[in-house]
């Protein structure tokens, strides 16, 4: 296989506005041990793309300044010790940073095949969605058939996942959203809206629960939402956060009402861990939600594609806050 030396990628030139994100050429990269080089097809958008071209996202040493965490494309290139992959094979992958890109390296381990009918613009919104669902609502959050979870932003990349996932494991979902438009979306998901506009969601989950309350909160608000969410929250039940949209602090937090619940306070980012832990997780999205997606079942939910060249048109709409699903830039 015969390959180009030269790419176009989205560079973010400085730290500001979507204006800011341009075409720039550079070398293929190559790819080290333990990792794969993808042709890239397909990119997700993400919410952490926008904060880190913003120059808020905490860059550690050894993240990619390119921006895009997930893509879909084909494996050309093998680095040392990978066995589970050959060339040619059509991939997802989580990457830990350069999406963006014509061709970008990823660790083999949080690459995975793509599901059967799903074609690249789907697979590229398959990675940091589920993985972040799965590692926040099923793993520290414990959801489980039978329960209940509120999710807020429901038609988000990340609401409209974690719904998905949510009805086909048998878990009554309610979901917050700012519009009818978007409340419409949420019940087609199979989940009971809650306009945040109208209502407040906390007085809604009690009177929809008998008083009983929700057993995870997926939360994207963070200060601004503490205390209603602990309000929400039944007996032994967890908060679970994963952003700061309301800000990073609580004000006058209500901690006699942890106690009062047993309630559980976690969160977690998805960038910072560990390879090996990210292959943890792609190991059991392989094994629990991979055959769902083969069946043609929790398909991501697909706003709008635009071409990588206009990331900065990508990032506006998301800014916009108006998109119900996942924006994808495609390489052609």
């Amino acid at each position: 296989m015969t390959l180009a030396t030269q790419m176009t990628l989205i560079e973010i030139t400085e730290p500001g506005g979507p204006e800011v994100l341009q075409p720039w050429q550079t070398a293929v990269p190559s790819p080290g041990a333990g990792e794969v080089l993808i042709k890239v097809q397909a990119a997700g958008v993400n919410r952490p793309d926008v904060i880190q071209r913003a120059g808020k996202y905490p860059m550690k040493p050894g993240m990619s300044p390119i921006p895009g965490l997930e893509i879909a494309g084909e494996v050309v290139a093998l680095g040392e010790g990978v066995s589970a992959f050959k060339l040619g094979d059509k991939v997802c992958a989580l990457t830990n940073g350069g999406g963006y890109a014509q061709y970008c390296v990823a660790p083999a381990g949080q690459s995975l095949p793509i599901p059967d009918g799903l074609d690249w613009v789907q697979a590229a919104a398959i990675p940091e969605t589920f993985f972040t669902v799965w590692a926040n609502v099923f793993g520290l959050g414990g959801a489980s058939k039978g329960q209940r979870v509120l999710i807020h932003g429901g038609t988000s990349g990340i609401g409209t996942t974690a719904l998905m996932l949510c009805r086909e494991f048998g878990i009554e979902a309610f979901a917050t959203a700012g519009s009818e438009q978007k409340c419409a979306a949420i019940r087609e998901l199979g989940a009971e809206p809650i306009n945040y506009r109208e209502q407040d969601f906390a007085q809604v989950i009690m009177n929809k629960t008998d008083n009983q309350g929700v057993d995870v909160i997926l939360d994207i608000m963070g200060g601004s939402y503490f205390n209603d969410n602990i309000s929400a929250l039944a007996m032994d039940g967890r908060l679970v956060m994963i952003g700061f949209l309301g800000g990073a602090k609580a004000q006058d937090a209500n901690l006699m009402a942890i106690l009062g619940k047993r309630a559980v306070v976690t969160g977690s980012l998805l960038r910072p861990r560990t390879d090996a832990e990210k292959a943890a997780i792609a190991q059991q999205l392989r094994e629990q939600v991979w055959p769902a997606l083969a069946a043609g079942r929790c398909t991501p939910i697909i706003d709008k594609v635009y071409p990588f060249t206009e990331a900065a048109q990508a990032h506006k709409r998301m800014e916009g806050g108006e998109h119900i699903g996942k924006i994808v830039l495609t390489m052609e």
